[in-house]
């Protein structure tokens, strides 16, 4: 029998159209307290320098605070997340667990009872269109 993918499961948190914090980004908030640069922290995420700064631009924009504070012209610590970036980045990934637990048990074994491993073909596809239509 062939194990289905784990149930994928996303937090968003928005601030008005934008994502103030999702997967990708306190993924790369836990890269730059890691590496301490954004620059280095997309290489690591395998983000282009452009991606990483627009990240972190929205970030910084969407909580009453920066999340990530840059010191400009120093190798060894180029960036480090702010003392709210840290907290911000604690609580997800707390809320990240939470959820992964809640979901895990019960809706895993409904998941494995209904869920089909592929979708069915679209009905144009698979002619029942045209059956149905004669009815």
């Amino acid at each position: 029998m062939q194990r289905r993918p784990p149930l994928k499961l996303k937090i968003q948190i928005m601030c008005g159209d934008e994502i103030a914090m999702g997967p990708g980004k306190a993924d790369l908030l836990g890269a730059i307290a890691a590496h301490r640069s954004i620059s280095a922290a997309g290489r690591a995420l395998g983000m282009s320098y452009r991606r990483t700064w627009l990240l972190v631009d929205t970030m910084n924009r969407c909580w009453a605070e920066p999340l990530v504070a840059t010191v400009p012209g120093n190798p060894k610590a180029g960036a480090q997340l702010t003392a709210l970036g840290e907290a911000i980045l604690a609580q997800y990934r707390e809320l990240q667990s939470a959820l992964e637990q809640a979901s895990s048990a019960k809706l895993a074994a409904i998941l494995d009872q209904s869920l089909l491993p592929a979708p069915r073909a679209a009905q144009r596809e698979s002619g029942a269109e045209r059956t149905s239509a004669g009815a």
